[in-house]
């Protein structure tokens, strides 16, 4: 088994980590790139010398908060009429309505709560912004829940990997465990969101196998 997460940062390096937090943060196409275990894995290569903890620290955070800064923006200048916007290959109305919701709900804390929750994470500030939120308020929780994120998890990969004893040896299974973990919380989300065209597609390609093997049937009904 590979595990992609790990030969992602060794390739785009911390340039590249700067570049996915950034995206994933703010940008409405990038709610489908690793947040969560790409900083967890991150903090664990550092345990092991792999990446330098303390350029981690200076250069994660700052990724995070602009990028949530760019979202309010482009939130405040798109404006209500996003939330009509029809659906494509790199977003999900359904998504945004999500984290409307969840704003509607939270107010300024979801600035915060949503840093640890996928998808909403992304449109979080999207959504502040459309709802014209007031900027210096919005900053506020952008820079703590940016801040408590990015080096909050981060550090948490660095220490589970400073306390395991020979890390070495069980590293990979470690990067798998923070791997799912992580990545649990899309997958219910993608499970609820696509099932139903999952379960039609499974349909119509068993109906179409039945139809292959007894065209005869088929020709008779």
């Amino acid at each position: 088994m590979e595990f992609d997460l790990v030969r992602l940062i060794e390739t785009v390096g911390y340039i590249g980590l700067v570049a996915i937090i950034f995206a994933e943060s703010g940008l409405f196409f990038g709610f489908f790139l690793p947040g969560d275990s790409l900083l967890l894995t991150a903090g664990l290569l550092a345990s092991r010398g792999d990446l330098n903890i303390m350029i981690l620290m200076l250069i994660l955070p700052p990724a995070a908060i602009l990028g949530d800064n760019v979202g309010y923006w482009f939130g405040r200048k798109v404006g209500p009429a996003i939330f009509n916007r029809e659906n494509s290959l790199l977003f999900r109305r359904k998504n945004l309505l999500a984290a409307k919701a969840f704003y509607e709900k939270h107010g300024g804390k979801t600035i915060v709560l949503a840093r640890f929750m996928p998808f909403i994470r992304t449109f979080a500030p999207i959504v502040a912004g459309a709802a014209e939120m007031h900027y210096s308020r919005f900053v506020f929780f952008n820079i703590f829940g940016g801040l408590l994120w990015s080096v909050g998890v981060t550090l948490a990969g660095y220490f589970l990997g400073q306390t395991i004893p020979d890390i070495d040896r069980y590293f990979l299974v470690i990067v798998a465990v923070v791997i799912f973990v992580s990545a649990l919380p899309s997958l219910i989300h993608f499970w609820r969101e696509y099932r139903e065209d999952l379960f039609r597609f499974v349909v119509s390609r068993v109906r179409g196998k039945d139809a292959r093997r007894h065209p005869g049937d088929v020709a008779d009904s």
